[in-house]
């Protein structure tokens, strides 16, 4: 076989090309955002004791660290390598650690040291023109301190600030650990929107399905389909980090958050079971719509049979009688041509007739 006719016309680049060759703990980043500015916000609270602030420099950023308070650090930009390392010996974070808070493609973990637990995960989010936005963040927990990576500004985590600012609840009261859950809280709350989304997405196709299959239709039931695996992908290994999480013996880990860690992992099982349910209905919403399309079909083919059907003995009676012989007597009948469209019509209506029987009509 000829390998040309193989070949795709792959038009997107291939960015992990920028990893090949580097050693183990090189910061590369690897996404598509690289033209957003990097930039540190700054949250510091302890009880009725609050201040927020904007970091543009790592010299700034050094002297933000504060252990009389929880300090929440939100680090926008992931492009800036150079940044991205100076910010990593700021907190003593390590090389392979600071290498998967670039790495979009990264898998969702959770590595816990000596000095911090750090996690990797998709957040998952709509936007204005209901399109979903896939953004790679990480997070880090250190004694009194929470660092969080995003690539852009535009988060899931604004009640959490909010929260912060206003004293809302009790994570003004508790530690950085209980910072982190509110999180996790966030981002997987924010999985149940996307969720929804498909489900609508879903139903409306069934029903397009039932009524209207048309061939484009098949397109959107595709890429629905690629949609939910994707989802799933980032999704899915969610449920078994938080499993981690609940079962972790870390000291910055404090016993009174575990019941919320435990809650967490709760709605990841339930994310999960919709996950797949969703996942077999995308996949087989195109078998219905094919069988709907086969039988869309059939029902035409049925009505130009019967069509057919009846015509052929009337093509047949006016075959005889539109042969060039003279020795046929009928031809020569006063009303022969009136006893013919007679026959006609008694056949027309008697093959009707019995068709209709039949349910064939």
């Amino acid at each position: 076989m000829n390998r040309k006719s193989l070949k795709l016309n792959v038009k997107k680049p291939f960015r992990s090309r920028k990893k090949v060759g580097k050693a183990p703990g090189t910061i590369t980043y690897l996404g598509t955002k690289d033209s957003i500015e990097s930039g540190v916000s700054v949250l510091a609270y302890k009880d009725d004791d609050f201040e927020e602030y904007d970091v543009k420099t790592t010299d700034e950023l050094s002297e933000t660290i504060d252990p009389e308070h929880t300090v929440f650090y939100d680090i926008v930009g992931l492009g800036d390598e150079k940044f991205i390392a100076e910010v990593g010996k700021i907190f003593d974070l390590g090389p392979l650690l600071l290498e998967d808070v670039v790495n979009t493609n990264q898998r969702s973990k959770i590595d816990e040291y000596e000095e911090n637990i750090f996690g990797v995960f998709k957040m998952l989010y709509l936007n204005s023109v209901d399109q979903i936005v896939y953004e790679h963040i990480a997070l880090v927990l250190e004694k009194d301190i929470v660092l969080l990576f995003q690539e852009t500004e535009e988060d899931v985590f604004e009640g959490v600030k909010s929260r912060i600012r206003n004293k809302y609840g009790r994570i003004r009261s508790r530690g950085a650990d209980y910072l982190f859950f509110a999180l996790l809280d966030a981002m997987i709350d924010e999985y149940y929107v996307v969720l929804e989304y498909l489900k609508n997405k879903i139903e409306a196709l069934e029903e397009e399905v039932y009524n209207n299959p048309t061939a484009d239709l098949a397109k959107e039931i595709q890429y629905l389909k690629k949609e939910v695996l994707r989802v799933r992908k980032w999704v899915f290994p969610v449920k078994e980090l938080m499993q981690r999480l609940v079962m972790s013996e870390h000291p910055l880990l404090q016993k009174e958050t575990k019941p919320f860690l435990r809650d967490v992992l709760d709605h990841c099982t339930e994310i999960n079971e919709d996950l797949s349910l969703y996942r077999e209905m995308s996949a087989s919403l195109m078998e219905m719509h094919m069988t709907n399309m086969s039988n869309k079909m059939n029902e035409v083919m049925k009505v130009l049979t019967v069509m057919a059907s009846i015509f052929i003995p009337l093509t047949f009676i006016a075959g005889i009688y539109g042969m060039n012989f003279d020795n046929i007597p009928e031809l020569h009948l006063k009303y022969g041509y009136f006893y013919l469209w007679g026959v006609f019509i008694i056949i027309f209506v008697g093959m009707l007739i019995f068709f209709r029987k039949k349910g064939w009509l």
